[in-house]
């Protein structure tokens, strides 16, 4: 439903105790949200928190925002397992500042560590070239590696 500005709508299907979907868009301020917060299998809201976040901050296994945390999380600044961001940090983190324990960017902070500016353990950067940081990147990203 659509009234001043705003937008809530779920489904009737439950699924492990979450609607099948969630959207909440925009205040609504007759029942005192400034910022619509959905939850569900598939969120999608100002905030969202489900298996599938889609919002400005979101929150889920799927986790794609401004913010976004999860296990894999794409946004302006990302948090989890496979991070995709202008700001990445995760386990594998992949972004413009990347901070990981593998981590590929423009600046990179990470066990293993590619980049511009690259730091870490093992790390390939324009001031560096660890042989075992060149190995690991040539055997994992072969198909994009430059020769």
């Amino acid at each position: 439903m659509q009234m001043s500005g705003y937008i809530r709508k779920r489904s009737e299907k439950v699924i492990c105790g979450l609607p099948l979907y969630d959207l909440a868009i925009g205040p609504d301020l007759q029942n005192g949200e400034f910022r619509g917060h959905a939850r569900g299998i598939i969120a999608i809201g100002d905030i969202a928190t489900g298996w599938l976040a889609l919002g400005g901050m979101a929150r889920g296994i799927v986790a794609i925002g401004g913010f976004a945390v999860g296990c894999l999380s794409l946004g302006g600044c990302a948090v989890g397992l496979l991070s995709v961001g202008g700001a990445a940090v995760g386990a594998f983190a992949l972004g413009g500042g990347a901070l990981g324990v593998i981590a590929v960017g423009g600046s990179a902070v990470g066990y293993y560590a590619a980049g511009g500016a690259a730091w870490g353990k093992y790390a390939v950067s324009a001031m560096q070239r660890s042989p075992e940081a060149v190995e690991f990147f040539k055997t994992w990203f072969s198909s994009i590696w430059r020769k």
